[in-house]
């Protein structure tokens, strides 16, 4: 045994107690995360690395003690090797239990019931965690982290963060880093060490007593620094002295030695026992052995007598899992297979779901195994709503399996495409269609595959491929569901084209093919494709008839009905909608960009870049950032209105490399617009009309879409790149546009505005900014005002300053600073009295409570008087998601990490209001 370093003497000054020997250092910092969070400075996070045996869970268990002793609630789980398929069992393991428990029963019903939608459902476990924490801190433990089920993966990235300002320490343990996104800076890792000499000798006189002879310290030298192997060496030798082989072959063999004294029913009912997992039922075990569990107690007694098992009373396990390993390693692999396979069959026999047996037929079917395959099939069907990624491994894993001529082959590959492309691996998905495809399928068949790839190639944005597909697969089918669902296909394809007529005819023989084939699904796809082409066209009525008869059928397509009615100016619609979307959990990033654009359309231009951030991060915590190009657009065009360049820059980076990495025309022609108004901006007007010229040109299917809320800014970046042409072709596009939409008065506005600014027509310009007056969108009625405002003044007309107030009043009110201080610089001009407006607005700071918006300060008074987030959000009518993104800001304006922190500032502050009576 090695001697300690001069380091490892000093630590080995203050030593614990036995089975904590060397952990001093790492025990202190845990108990220092402890102290903190109970004090009220905010959640943590700690993670505690190492191999088997090196000691985590006994630093996790010592941790637990401490924090009960400190007035914690506590919830402890572990992951289970072989429990990856049930969703959120890693994590529920541990809040169930408790005393009391985190949760209780019907806490978890609840949210089983939603456990199809990640987002919601951690969402409403964060809101349960954050109101059980309110006046008692609260400890989650959860063991073993590397086999949690992906759920509850999921849930431990996101949470951590989004519980950050409540007392919640979180302690994790895994053989390697888990690598959960969320863990962030605020992450206290403890990679944990082999012990040193001076705690190896430590341990060796815990369980020998007395002198430590020479043999035995360079024993301990084998065993790696691992406590667990040297501490079962240091037990083999005190029943059988120092001689023998050197570990780790001694574990193996010692546990082989241990079983070969037990009796033949004992040992099988062990080796059972190892393939079931560390920690498994009596009545499994039972049931694989052939025997009632009541004729097991002597096996039982007979394993825990040698201390390999222990009985927790609701289940047996495994007193370490290297035993386990060790008695699983002393299984032919042979056997292994043999008897996993058994496993899965007894416990599918025994009426066990198809997520207990799965795991086992993983590690043991063969090519051929019907049973195996239907079990594997069954269970990416279960899993897919949520964890779509598995979904996908089991249904190609079940497609590897079945005989490559089988029929069965083109179902399971169905059900694999289908899986990919809702895990996002879309490339993966065509490639497993084209595969099936090359099989030369019978035609039915060829059509059904081809009708699955269309998801996938829409999501690829492969429309001339999805075009082209959906034509020849029209052409071979004969079912009239698939035929339906080909047709709406082919119109979703077609309404990127220019030839929108014919795409709006295919989108109604779609609608009646699919009404007389009963089929809900073509129903869906045909609805969404005449929405789709409804809005490209600009007819914003036939968009809201469509998408609100496509939300009826399927809720999840709200947002786009509520999109639609933006763009029809129905504001007050749109509100209602979203106050009660919270009781729809569905595609909640989306709701969350509507409730953005909506925000936009308003001038609530923090409101919106808050909302704008909260999908993007959502969408983040999916892995699926398909909108992430128009978020960092539509934030990037706030910036500009604020006069924020730094960020107009960082969100235009983002912009490109998202591009760069997933090339779609949607994506371009958004890019390719921002590119032109940055260019702009910075005075390169040539270059930014010839890019508007290219959104009109290379992307017209998009063009109305795009450039309809910010048509009159591309007119004036034609007119100032010296493009008349374009300006004239943008103007006549937006009175095309007001002429479809007689009622919408931003359309009507707009397209007077637009022509006004080619024609340079004064009046018209005071007709766009009169119809304007009557519609919900002030930053239109602000542009309106201010061209008009420089248009009379240029001229010499005094009503220049009533136009140049308005629209420097509608801007400042907005937040838009960068337009208000250009509007004031006219109206300096118009009055003749500079300075009049006291000299340009105040630039935002980054710090302190000025630096709060409006919206974050409300937050701020509500969390202070002890609100949580969801009922917080429930007072400003706003989704809990967005309150927890104000809260992330108002903290890092603040410097601040706690809500105690932040009450007592918030005190602070109305006092000092107070004090000088703002």
């Amino acid at each position: 045994m090695s001697p300690g370093r001069p380091e490892e003497q000093d630590a080995a000054t203050a030593l614990s107690r036995p089975g904590l020997r060397g952990r001093e250092a790492e025990l202190e910092r845990l108990r220092a995360l402890v102290e903190t969070v109970r004090d009220g400075e905010g959640g943590a996070i700690a993670l505690l690395l190492g191999e088997p045996g090196i000691g985590k869970t006994a630093l996790l268990q010592e941790t637990v003690s401490l924090a009960r002793s400190h007035g914690f609630l506590v919830s402890h789980g572990r992951a289970e090797e072989l429990h990856e398929l049930a969703p959120l069992a890693s994590l529920a393991s541990g809040l169930l239990h408790g005393d009391p428990p985190l949760l209780s029963g019907t806490d978890l019903a609840d949210l089983a019931g939603h456990h199809d939608q990640r987002i919601w459902l951690v969402e409403r476990l964060a809101q349960l965690i954050e109101e059980r924490s309110t006046g008692r801190p609260v400890l989650i433990a959860v063991d073993d982290v590397q086999w949690a089920d992906p759920l509850s993966r999921f849930a431990l990235s996101v949470l951590p963060a989004r519980l950050l300002s409540s007392p919640v320490l979180w302690l994790l343990t895994s053989r390697e880093d888990p690598e959960l996104y969320g863990q962030g800076s605020l992450t206290t890792t403890l990679p944990l060490r082999p012990l040193s000499g001076t705690a190896l000798a430590e341990l060796a006189h815990d369980v020998l007593g007395g002198e430590v002879p020479a043999r035995v310290g360079e024993l301990l030298d084998g065993a790696g620094g691992n406590p667990f192997l040297a501490a079962e060496m240091l037990s083999g030798i005190a029943a059988t002295g120092a001689d023998g082989p050197e570990p780790p072959e001694r574990l193996v063999l010692g546990v082989r030695g241990r079983l070969a004294d037990l009796r033949p029913d004992t040992l099988h009912f062990l080796r059972i026992g190892s393939v079931l997992g560390r920690t498994f039922s009596l009545a499994d075990a039972a049931a694989l052995c052939g025997r009632p569990a009541s004729g097991l107690s002597a096996e039982v007694d007979e394993a825990i007598a040698a201390a390999l098992l222990h009985d927790d009373g609701d289940r047996l396990l495994f007193r370490h899992d290297l035993l386990r390993q060790a008695v699983y390693a002393d299984l032919a692999p042979s056997v292994r297979r043999a008897l996993h396979r058994e496993a899965a069959s007894r416990l599918v026999a025994a009426g066990r779901s198809s997520a207990d047996a799965v795991p086992h037929l993983l590690k043991s079917a063969e090519p051929g195994d019907m049973e195996a395959i239907g079990l594997l099939g069954t269970a990416a069907e279960d899993v897919l709503a949520v964890m779509p990624d598995l979904a996908a491994d089991l249904a190609l894993r079940a497609l590897e399996l079945v005989p490559p001529r089988a029929p069965l082959a083109y179902d399971m590959g169905e059900r694999a495409i289908v899986a990919l492309t809702r895990a996002g691996r879309y490339t993966q998905a065509r490639d497993t269609g084209d595969a099936l495809l090359a099989r030369r399928p019978p035609l039915d068949v060829f059509a059904r595959l081809q009708c699955v790839l269309g998801d996938t190639l829409w999501h690829l944005d492969d429309v001339p491929e999805l075009t082209r597909r959906t034509t020849t697969a029209l052409a071979a089918v004969t079912d009239p569901a698939i035929r339906a669902r080909l047709t709406a296909r082919q119109a979703l394809a077609r309404s990127r084209g220019s030839d929108l007529g014919a795409a709006r005819e295919t989108g109604e023989r779609a609608l009646a093919e699919a009404e007389r084939a009963g089929d809900r699904e073509a129903l869906v796809l045909a609805l969404w494709g005449l929405g789709e082409i409804a809005l490209n066209a600009g007819d914003c009525a036939a968009a809201v008839e469509h998408h609100t008869a496509l939300s009826v059928f399927d809720p999840a397509f709200l947002p786009e009905e509520a999109v639609a009615l933006i763009h029809r100016d129905d504001f007050d619609a749109v509100r209602r909608m979203l106050r009660t979307a919270g009781d729809v959990p569905l595609r909640p990033a989306m709701l969350l960009w509507t409730q953005g654009t909506l925000n936009m359309g308003l001038g609530r231009l923090d409101d919106a870049d808050a909302d704008l951030v909260t999908a993007e991060r959502l969408e983040a915590d999916l892995h699926v950032p398909g909108n992430l190009v128009n978020i960092r657009v539509n934030r990037g065009l706030l910036a500009l209105l604020r006069g924020d360049r730094d960020a107009v820059r960082e969100h235009l980076d983002v912009v490109r490399a998202a591009v760069a990495d997933r090339p779609n025309t949607g994506n371009h022609a958004a890019h390719r617009f921002f590119e032109a108004v940055v260019a702009d901006a910075d005075g390169d007007h040539a270059a930014a009309a010839e890019l508007v010229r290219s959104v009109q040109r290379d992307h017209p299917f998009l063009r109305w879409r795009l450039l309809r809320p910010h048509v009159v800014q591309a007119v004036h970046i034609a007119l100032r790149g010296g493009d008349r042409k374009l300006a004239e072709d943008l103007a006549a596009q937006a009175a095309t546009h007001a002429t479809r939409n007689p009622a919408v008065p931003t359309a009507q506005g707009t397209a007077a505005h637009a022509s006004a600014l080619v024609d340079a027509d004064h009046e018209l310009l005071e007709r766009a900014v009169g119809i304007l007056l009557t519609g919900p969108r002030p930053l239109a009625l602000a542009a309106a005002s201010a061209d008009l405002g420089r248009a009379l003044l240029t001229s010499g007309d005094a009503a220049a300053t009533p136009a140049l107030t308005r629209a420097h009043d509608l801007y400042a009110q907005a937040g838009a600073d960068a337009e208000a201080d250009r509007v004031r610089a006219d109206l300096e001009r118009a009055t003749r009295r500079p300075g009049r407006r006291a000299g340009r607005l105040r630039p935002r700071t980054d710090q302190g409570w000025d630096a709060l918006t409006a919206s974050e300060r409300k937050v701020a008074r509500l969390i202070a008087a002890g609100h949580t987030n969801r009922s917080a959000a429930e007072a400003l009518v706003v989704s809990p998601h967005t309150v927890n993104t104000h809260l992330a800001s108002i903290f890092r304006k603040l410097a601040v990490r706690s809500r105690v922190h932040l009450a007592r500032m918030v005190l602070a502050e109305d006092d000092a209001g107070t004090a000088t009576g703002d």
